[in-house]
């Protein structure tokens, strides 16, 4: 049986982002990692909030498992960065969006399955619904520091656009939270 290793899976991460490919690179371990999701959830652990375990933070790198409560939805966000995102429990619907002259506009959508990989590119813009009944876990990987970069979000009715950060984002899961009485 494999088993998945936290700290073999972010050190196999860290070598892989020396890479001349760093992307592709951790790319494949996250691909490696996400060929048995069940693996992942035993690694991890089962999804019973919404959250953020930081598994690594650096300049140039972070991992961490995110956890979506049922229904839950994120507004559209940009990451400034590349990203990668696994997802070994659950599923993960997205709408991609791009800036135009007129405001955002909805470009195109996925659904991530258990054992699915994305790989977003550093101008990537999407939101994010779990549509089921039960949580949904994924490894997030980012080519910086993801809760130091400039990024931004766009709010969900208006689709204004406004500087978002990791306070924010904490806030958004501790409101999901609430609404559960988790």
């Amino acid at each position: 049986m494999t088993r998945f290793d936290r700290d073999q899976f972010v050190q196999d991460c860290i070598n892989a982002r020396t890479d001349t490919d760093p992307m592709g690179a951790v790319r494949e371990v996250l691909n490696e990692a996400m060929s048995s999701p069940s693996d992942v959830l035993r690694g991890i652990g089962e999804p019973c909030q919404a959250g953020m375990d930081i598994l690594h933070r650096s300049p140039s790198l972070t991992i961490f498992a995110a956890s979506w409560t049922p229904r839950m939805n994120l507004l559209p966000h940009d990451h400034d960065m590349w990203a990668l995102i696994g997802i070994y429990t659950g599923r993960e619907d997205n709408i991609f969006w791009k800036e135009t002259e007129g405001g955002l506009q909805a470009r195109g959508a996925n659904c991530l399955f258990e054992g699915d990989v994305a790989t977003l590119g550093k101008d990537a813009i999407h939101s994010v619904t779990n549509p089921l009944l039960r949580f949904t876990g994924g490894i997030h990987i980012y080519g910086g520091d993801y809760f130091d970069a400039h990024r931004h979000q766009w709010d969900p009715e208006t689709l204004e656009k406004e500087p978002t950060n990791g306070d924010r984002v904490r806030a958004m899961f501790a409101a999901e939270n609430e609404r559960l009485n988790i």
